[in-house]
């Protein structure tokens, strides 16, 4: 049974369980993005060791073989200038990314901050409304 009080009121109820609902994300989710990040890292290391395997073994197997592994000098500067591109514009999305990230951020953050304003402009015109219709003693 819960230690905290139970209201019958709608509104106060529904506040305690809004409440405990949040709290309870907040502990999970710190949890949820340390298991999503170790997932990512081992994916990519995943990816990078299943990759340099299949090299070595296709380096061996050329090497064994007697496969003339030498790529032209274009061929070389194209590839190379290919790689350099990618990573290149990998760097530019993730920094396009992460602007878009830490920009809505600071939208939600403007938001929390202005949302008791709202509230209260709110409270003021539901006030200015009922007002003609309230009682006055």
């Amino acid at each position: 049974m819960s230690t905290q009080s139970q209201t019958s009121d709608a509104f106060a109820m529904y506040k305690q369980n809004v409440q405990k609902y949040f709290e309870n994300i907040s502990k999970l989710t710190p949890q949820y993005f340390q298991s999503a990040t170790e997932l990512q890292n081992e994916c990519m290391k995943t990816c990078q060791k299943t990759i340099d395997a299949a090299v070595s073994i296709s380096q061996e197997f050329a090497k064994k073989s007697g496969i003339n592994t030498e790529i032209p000098t274009s061929a070389k500067t194209a590839i190379v200038d290919t790689n350099k591109q990618i990573v290149q514009a990998s760097t530019v999305n993730n920094q396009l990314v992460k602007t878009a990230i830490d920009t809505t951020v600071q939208n939600f953050k403007t938001f929390n901050d202005n949302v008791n304003a709202f509230a209260e402009l709110n409270k003021n015109i539901i006030q200015t409304w009922i007002t003609p219709f309230t009682q006055k003693n």
